[in-house]
C-alpha cells in the first residue's frame, strides 16, 4: 500500500465519484462525527457521486438513502441497493432475491444464530438484526467485549457449515445465503441507476474502506484507499487497497476528501 500522497495527480483530477464503507471508515468509535458527515456533503456539493457500501441493515439504509447527502446506498454486504428520488418522493429498492426467497432464508437464520451463540461464548446476535432483510449479523466487538481471532474464525466456520457465505467486518461477522457481495450490487447500481459501466470506468472512482469484507472492492478499484486502521486486518485481506491514509476511521475519510478536492 502506498501513501495517499502518491496518488497520481492526473488520475485524481479524473475522479467522479466516491464509494465508502461506513463502520470504522466513516465512523469513529461507533460514532458518525460531524466532520465525516460534512465530508460526504462536501463531496456531493463538489459534483461527485457519493455512495456508502455497507454491511448495515435495510432499516438503516432506508434512512441513509433518504436523509444523508448521498446518491444511493448498498446494504447488507450487497443484498440490495436503495436510491431515493427526492423530486418524485419515491424510494427505489433493488434486492438480489425476491421477497419470497428472502423470507425463506430469514426463517433459517434464528437456528443458525442460536448454534453460534452456544458454541462461541461471548458472541451475540447484532443489535441491528431486527432491521435486516437478508442476512445474519453476529456481533464480536460492537456491543460485546472483543472476541479473540480464533473465536471470530469459528463464527465464520459455523456459518459456512450452514451453507452461508460469511464475511468479517470491523464489528460483525455477516452470513447470508447466496454468492453476492458488495461489488456485484455496486456494479448493478451504477448500471441501472446511473448508466455507468463500472468495469469500463472504475479508474474514475475511489473506494474507501477498512476491513476484510471490503476486499472485493479493494481488489477491483485501482484507486482504492484504506483508512489507517486497515492495517489491523492486513493478514486477513484477500486484496489490499492501493493507498492508505495517515489517519484512522472518520478522520481518514476526511483526509481522502480533502485530498481529492484539492486536486479539482
Amino acid at each position: 500500500m502506498k501513501q495517499l500522497a502518491e496518488f497520481p495527480g492526473a488520475a485524481r483530477a479524473r475522479i467522479r465519484g466516491v464509494f465508502c464503507d461506513i463502520d470504522d471508515t466513516l465512523t469513529t468509535g461507533g460514532k458518525l462525527t460531524a466532520a465525516a458527515y460534512a465530508a460526504l456533503e462536501t463531496l456531493q456539493r463538489a459534483g461527485l457521486l457519493v455512495v456508502p457500501i455497507t454491511g448495515r441493515p435495510a432499516g438503516w439504509c432506508d434512512q441513509i438513502a433518504r436523509m444523508w447527502p448521498v446518491h444511493a446506498v448498498v446494504g447488507e454486504n450487497g443484498a440490495f441497493y436503495f436510491r431515493y428520488d427526492h423530486a418524485a418522493r419515491r424510494m427505489r429498492r433493488r434486492y438480489v432475491d425476491d421477497a419470497a426467497t428472502r423470507a425463506g432464508h430469514r426463517e433459517r437464520l434464528p437456528a443458525i444464530g442460536d448454534r453460534i451463540l452456544e458454541l462461541v461464548p461471548g458472541s451475540a446476535v447484532a443489535s441491528d438484526q431486527h432491521y435486516r432483510a437478508a442476512d445474519l449479523a453476529i456481533d464480536y466487538c460492537e456491543d460485546v467485549p472483543r472476541l479473540p481471532a480464533p473465536a471470530v474464525a469459528k463464527i465464520v466456520a459455523l456459518m459456512r457449515e450452514a451453507g452461508m457465505t460469511a464475511k468479517v467486518s470491523s464489528i460483525h461477522v455477516n452470513g447470508w445465503f447466496g454468492a453476492y457481495d458488495k461489488l456485484a450490487m455496486t456494479r448493478a447500481l451504477m448500471r441501472e441507476c446511473f448508466d455507468i459501466d463500472l468495469d469500463a470506468k472504475k479508474s474514475e472512482f475511489v473506494f474507501v474502506g477498512d476491513s476484510p469484507n471490503d476486499a472485493p472492492l479493494f481488489g477491483y478499484f485501482p484507486h482504492a484507499v484504506g483508512v489507517a486502521n486497515v492495517m489491523e486486518f492486513t493478514g486477513q485481506l484477500a486484496a489490499l487497497p492501493a493507498y492508505v491514509t495517515q489517519s484512522a476511521s472518520g478522520a481518514g475519510f476526511c483526509e481522502v476528501t480533502d485530498f481529492l478536492l484539492a486536486g479539482r
